[in-house]
């Protein structure tokens, strides 16, 4: 696959959606939250008695995850060489995570392979090399929803994990208000860039079938929508269409926006001090090689 070539939903306007998305839910904060309370242990047990340390992430944005999960292996790890793989479609999140690594001390100098591609053409061209890397550590945050094939996904990435190894897959937790917002209007929304919305429901249900080791920690957040009831909000507005993945107002009848919008308010959310908070809970799931 060329260098420049992307393939993402994450690109020109929907990257600002993103990023808009981010500053109002509070969701990496929530993230950081949850990893600093797992991760520290779950490190430890995997870097016991290791001269060096393999990490691998997974769409992985602009990078501030990662550079938390790399400071944090760090710190229990001082003068462990790391080295960090990079799979990520979208090349202007990935020139933010690189600028981001540039003024990142401890990480200036650290070793990054970045595979500027699909999560799909990354394992197509490792298969096709033959020799696939190994890794202590992978993490795949709130990107499963964009994979093809689920299954296969998480079968490929599991099996390159080392002893002791794990797979930290963040997702929405299931009968959270993006779980139910996907599901309920599952034929309005999964037609483009996600055709198979999945929750941590989804990916259980996979483990538990293929019989595998996962242990899994609730990652809780809410934040306020309430200007997404006012069609004169231009927040509520942006919000609306990165919920729905397009022109909220512009792609749907009346009737289902009205329907989408009563689902957000009765289903989706509390009601707390004359704010609607959505729910928008997350699980840690952390899989063993």
């Amino acid at each position: 696959m060329a260098e420049n070539k992307t393939d993402t939903c994450y690109e020109d306007l929907s990257v600002q959606m993103f990023q808009l998305y981010l500053e109002r839910s509070g969701e990496h904060q929530a993230m950081l939250e949850c990893m600093n309370r797992v991760l520290p242990t779950e490190f430890k047990r995997i870097g016991e008695g290791k001269s060096c340390l393999d990490v691998m992430g997974v769409g992985s944005g602009g990078g501030q995850m990662d550079v938390h999960i790399l400071t944090l292996f760090q710190s229990i790890f001082p003068g462990v060489p790391i080295t960090t793989d990079i799979v990520e479609g979208s090349l202007k999140l990935t020139d933010n995570f690189k600028a981001l690594v540039a003024k990142t001390p401890n990480l200036k100098t650290a070793p990054f392979s970045w595979h500027i591609m699909s999560s799909e053409d990354y394992v197509k061209q490792a298969k096709a090399k033959g020799d696939m890397k190994k890794f202590d550590f992978i993490h795949m945050i709130q990107m499963i929803y964009y994979v093809e094939d689920l299954a296969a996904t998480l079968e490929f990435y599991q099996g390159l994990l080392k002893k002791n190894g794990r797979l930290m897959i963040i997702v929405e937790a299931a009968n959270s208000g993006w779980d139910i917002l996907w599901k309920t209007f599952q034929k309005d929304l999964c037609t483009f860039s996600i055709s198979d919305y999945r929750s941590a429901r989804e990916v259980k249900a996979y483990l538990d079938k293929r019989g595998l080791k996962y242990d899994e920690y609730p990652c809780p957040n809410e934040f306020d929508i309430s200007e997404c009831f006012d069609p004169m909000s231009k927040v509520g507005c942006e919000l609306l269409n990165f919920f729905t993945a397009r022109d909220f107002y512009a792609s749907f009848t009346p009737e289902t926006t009205a329907a989408i919008l009563d689902l957000f308010k009765t289903k989706c959310s509390t009601q707390k001090d004359s704010k609607t908070m959505f729910n928008s809970n997350m699980s840690c799931i952390l899989v063993h090689a």
